[in-house]
């Protein structure tokens, strides 16, 4: 029975479900593994399940390799080099499609939020300090009619798009690197900062590392309306979270809604004392449902890895 390595804790069906096929090792703890970790479970494991946070960067790889496959949990795989991996023989698999809608759900959350001021609102009435309704209290902005800009328009990009036009009847533009067809209603911009420029509510929506990276700076956002509001369900590694803090602190952009962060879990204090900033832990596909496809579409790649096929989500 080969030795399978789960470096977080995943749902029990699908714990159970990989021990009746592997003998598997779960740690018990919410940190990634270092680099060195990773370089020994590389060597000590045929298999690996890994998550967000684990360091199997280029220098991981450096040493023996017992490990063949690298089954992620989670769409996203910037925590993987995937071409060292490749290069020292193990096989790269991620889990796409089933967090799509979840992901999706999580940014019109934020953009409902960050647009309608409800963390504020919550915190206040939480606080004890709501005195009653008045005709101009905590105005916020009107979405439906509103034009929602969308970087990166691949499944969770486009499940967003048919949220806000067919939901809330709001005009979608898109920047992508390459053309891309759209089976929604949406026009196609050639530059990210005419997006920006644009768009009264910008989603960001790019897998993250490599070109991507910080690839929202101190110009893009300088580009958004000062009215503008902006949500990142991506990475938090595309965003300069230095430049957004500096923008929502000058008031260029009038608010933010952010599920991932750049050094997570830190979340800066200059973010969290921001009361036009909606911040929530990581939510994207935090359903039981969704997190249990997401284990058992990872187990069907390891499983077609044990037995020599090709892996059905490969990278």
């Amino acid at each position: 029975m080969k030795k399978l390595l789960i470096t977080r804790v995943i749902p029990e069906a699908n714990i159970a479900a990989a021990r009746a096929r592997f003998d598997v090792t779960v740690l018990d703890r919410t940190e990634g593994l270092s680099v060195v970790e990773c370089q020994e479970a590389l060597a000590t494991y045929d298999a690996i399940l890994p998550t967000l946070g684990d360091q199997f960067v280029k220098e991981a790889f450096a040493g023996d390799i017992r490990c063949g496959v690298l089954a992620n949990f989670g769409v996203g795989y910037n925590h993987i080099d995937v071409a060292a991996a490749k290069a020292a023989g193990v096989s790269v698999s991620n889990t796409p499609d089933v967090v799509t809608d979840a992901t999706a759900d999580i940014g019109m959350t934020l953009i409902l939020s960050a647009c309608r001021r409800a963390g504020e609102g919550e915190r206040l009435v939480r606080a004890g300090k709501w005195d009653g309704w008045g005709p101009t209290q905590m105005l916020g902005t009107h979405v439906t009619g509103k034009t929602v800009g969308i970087i990166g328009m691949g499944r969770i990009g486009q499940a967003v798009a048919r949220r806000c036009h067919y939901g809330f009847e709001m005009p979608v533009i898109y920047y992508n690197r390459s053309r891309k067809d759209v089976d929604v209603p949406a026009r196609q911009v050639d530059g990210l900062h005419g997006l920006m420029a644009a768009a009264d509510i910008v989603v960001v929506t790019v897998p993250g590392g490599g070109a991507n990276t910080r690839m929202i700076d101190a110009k893009a956002l300088a580009a958004m309306k000062s009215t503008g509001v902006f949500v990142n369900i991506a990475r938090g590694d595309v965003v300069d979270e230095q430049a957004l803090i500096d923008a929502l602190a000058s008031r260029s952009i009038a608010a933010a809604g952010l599920d991932v962060f750049e050094r997570e879990p830190v979340v800066p204090d200059a973010l969290t004392e921001m009361e036009h900033v909606v911040l929530l832990p990581h939510l994207g596909t935090a359903a039981l449902e969704v997190r249990e496809a997401m284990g058992q579409m990872a187990l069907d790649n390891m499983i077609a890895w044990d037995e020599g096929r090709i892996l059905p989500q490969a990278v």
